[in-house]
């Protein structure tokens, strides 16, 4: 008889503006194709059997996301984010419900690879804590000195990793580690770091590095090609 895995819920924060985009349009808004960055984000989310739900956190009155066809979908969810990222991580916990596990994943990321969500979700089955998605770091690293643009001097980039998500923890963990970290002022980050401050450690699970996220116009372009080329493989 084959094994059957739990449904999962994911939590998609998607009230932040990106300034750094340089438009007036919150950047999950932005279009590739015929789909905006958010569409893309929650497909990638809706496309592996497990994720039974996503719920979504918007910035109250906000007047694109109704004009979507992810704001009548069956599966999704819509509930009012907070000012700061935790806040909205947090309102999409309590539309959870009672899920054991939750993806929380960024609203600008629209490359998500389904291999990479398949072994996130694994985790499940063997980890207490959870994990994220994350590509080792290639580059060779600076650290800059202290309010100039100079090279204080290299850090080492063995063991270093960029931090991506989807990022993948039991409900009840994170809401808990995400409610002391901001009831005790913690700087709060990614999900991860809610939990590192808390003392845990959260497994790295190899990601494809191609799963960007759009912070910036070039990256635009990079995700449209990136996107086109995994539909091309798709229909091969």
């Amino acid at each position: 008889m084959a094994a059957t895995f739990p449904g999962v819920c994911a939590v998609v924060p998607a009230a932040g503006f990106g300034r750094r985009m340089q438009t007036e349009c919150p950047k999950q808004y932005l279009s590739i194709g015929n789909k905006t960055i958010l569409e893309h984000a929650v497909a990638a989310l809706l496309a592996h059997p497990r994720v039974q739900r996503v719920i979504i956190a918007i910035t109250p009155g906000d007047p694109r996301f109704s004009l979507l066809p992810l704001a009548t979908h069956p599966q999704i969810t819509v509930v009012d984010g907070g000012t700061e990222r935790a806040d909205s991580v947090l309102a999409g916990l309590k539309a959870a419900g009672d899920a054991s596990w939750v993806l929380v994943h960024d609203a600008a990321r629209p490359c998500l690879c389904q291999a990479d969500l398949q072994r996130l979700l694994m985790l499940s089955e063997t980890s207490r804590v959870g994990g994220i998605l994350a590509a080792p770091v290639r580059d060779t690293m600076k650290r800059g000195e202290p309010g100039k643009p100079a090279i204080a001097h290299t850090v080492d980039r063995n063991d270093l990793w960029h931090a991506l998500t989807p990022q993948f923890f039991p409900r009840e963990l994170l809401t808990d580690c995400l409610t002391r970290a901001l009831n005790e002022g913690a700087v709060i980050t990614d999900e991860a770091s809610a939990l590192e401050y808390c003392g845990f450690h959260p497994e790295l699970i190899p990601g494809r590095a191609d799963n960007i996220k759009v912070t910036r116009p070039e990256d635009l372009a990079l995700a449209e090609f990136y996107l086109t080329r995994f539909h091309h493989q798709e229909q091969t």
